[in-house]
């Protein structure tokens, strides 16, 4: 999905970001710098002391636990996650012109030992551009029209006038392979054997003093993104001691607002670590087509999220598939084996796993949050704003009720909260993690856009959307 810069806080970056089904695919954009603007700044201030507020009566340790897991969630991860991309990134440009450099100077090295092997036939004042053009000459004679066609093009009545004149265009419009001899040419278009060799070592010259250059920085670069993915991953080490932490002390908590506080931290916390992981268990099997169709694996794959924790019943839905439901009854996990085709009655639709999902789009981890909570879900549901409708063709449970699990639908061009607008062709999915007390929902979701593989963020008007259920 396409998002506008909004100030949301969450494992995301403003950037442009495409959720396609199995069919439209866009790689990655660039992370972009951009400053903290004041509406960002106040929303996270407010975020700060309403979360103060919520832990009102709480010991200063568990505050202090809760607290600093926030700030670790909402500020130090994501801005140590596009540091360490922006470093990977300049990494991997630098290493792209030290490599390109270096294939010039093999090239030009190439040119010469190629030069000299020919020096060595015919000697080093033999010039090669006013032979061809001599040949070239000496064939046109064989023609009955030859004075006709020497006055025609070169103004030329004899084959040396013809010869001295062609020779610069010739020259100049030879095809060469390499810049090394582009640059020789350059000097002088009629230059000899020997010239040509001079000009060629001088350019060898250059471009290894140039290599060397670009191969530091290059090494450099590749210290720093080093040093960055070090540093985000302490953060996030951190953050998994402050969640088992808080974990087991929860029952400390005597307040509803404390509680709820605390849980949203830590499942804000447990996102991230699911894409830490994620992007631990691709890098063991680097894909070639990271940005094609189909280019992850379905169910045998490694990644292994933790099911979110079950919520308490909620009254019986009528299910009709309409917007009328009140509530969902069955638990989180659900009961589907992976990868089920039939499940809760009816046909899941999945037919090939998640291999028909575009890497890091919305609708690969709806697939793939839905399959660790054992929930039905699909193979071919289409683009994330398709899901609604498919699920219903399919025979699954459709309303505007979340749900801890639920597949949260947005339309194409859906305006949520007046902060964002779902993109116009593809809309977007994503993965109920819990239903807080104020209506609002906890999700997470994919897309090339977020600056981690899931993000998450808290959605206000839950009620506008669909979802589908089981």
């Amino acid at each position: 999905m396409t998002r506008q810069v909004r100030p949301i806080v969450g494992l995301m970056l403003a950037s442009a970001m495409f959720c396609a089904g199995g069919v439209a695919v866009v790689a990655a954009p660039a992370p972009q710098a951009h400053a903290v603007s004041m509406s960002e700044y106040q929303a996270k201030v407010s975020n700060h002391a309403k979360l103060k507020s919520q832990l009102a009566g709480v010991s200063s340790d568990l505050a202090d636990t809760i607290l600093q897991l926030a700030d670790l969630n909402d500020n130090q991860i994501p801005a140590a996650v596009e540091a360490a991309e922006s470093a990977q990134q300049a990494a991997e440009q630098a290493q792209s012109l030290a490599e390109a450099t270096t294939q010039r100077l093999q090239a030009a090295q190439q040119d010469k030992a190629n030069l000299e092997e020919q020096i060595k036939q015919t000697g080093s004042d033999y010039d090669d551009a006013k032979a061809a053009v001599a040949q070239l000459a000496r064939e046109s004679f064989h023609g009955s029209s030859t004075s006709d066609v020497l006055d025609f093009v070169t103004d030329s009545t004899t084959a040396d006038d013809f010869v001295n004149k062609m020779q610069s265009q010739a020259a100049v419009t030879r095809s060469e392979s390499n810049a090394a001899t582009d640059a020789a040419n350059e000097l002088n278009t009629s230059m000899n054997r020997k010239d040509r060799l001079g000009a060629i070592e001088q350019k060898i010259t250059q471009l290894k003093e140039q290599a060397d250059q670009q191969a530091a920085s290059a090494q450099q670069a590749a210290s720093e993104a080093s040093a960055k993915q070090t540093a985000l991953q302490k953060l996030r080490d951190e953050g998994t001691a402050k969640r088992e932490k808080l974990e087991s002390q929860k029952s400390q908590l005597t307040t509803q607002s404390a509680k709820e506080a605390a849980d949203i931290v830590a499942m804000k916390s447990q996102i991230d670590s699911w894409n830490n992981q994620y992007n631990n268990s691709n890098n063991a099997a680097v894909n070639p087509n990271n940005n094609q169709q189909q280019s992850r694996p379905n169910n045998n794959t490694n990644y292994n999220p933790a099911p979110a924790p079950a919520p308490a019943p909620a009254p019986t839905p009528n299910n009709n598939n309409s917007g009328g439901a009140s509530g969902m009854n069955y638990a989180v996990p659900g009961n589907c084996p992976a990868g089920s085709g039939y499940c809760y009655g009816h046909n899941t639709g999945n037919t090939v796993g998640g291999a028909a999902y575009p890497s890091r789009q919305c609708t690969l981890w709806a697939y793939l949050r839905r399959s660790q909570l054992s929930l039905p879900v699909g193979s071919y549901m289409g683009n994330g704003a398709d899901w609604a409708n498919t699920a219903r063709g399919l025979g699954y449970l459709v309303n505007n009720t979340p749900h801890v699990g639920a597949a949260m639908v947005f339309a194409r061009g859906q305006s949520v909260g007046g902060h964002w607008t779902a993109d116009w062709q593809y809309g977007h999915v994503a993965v109920v993690e819990r239903v807080n007390a104020d209506g609002s929902v906890l999700i997470s979701e994919g897309g090339t856009g977020f600056a981690t593989f899931p993000a998450w963020e808290t959605i206000s008007n839950a009620g506008a959307y669909q979802y589908v259920h089981y």
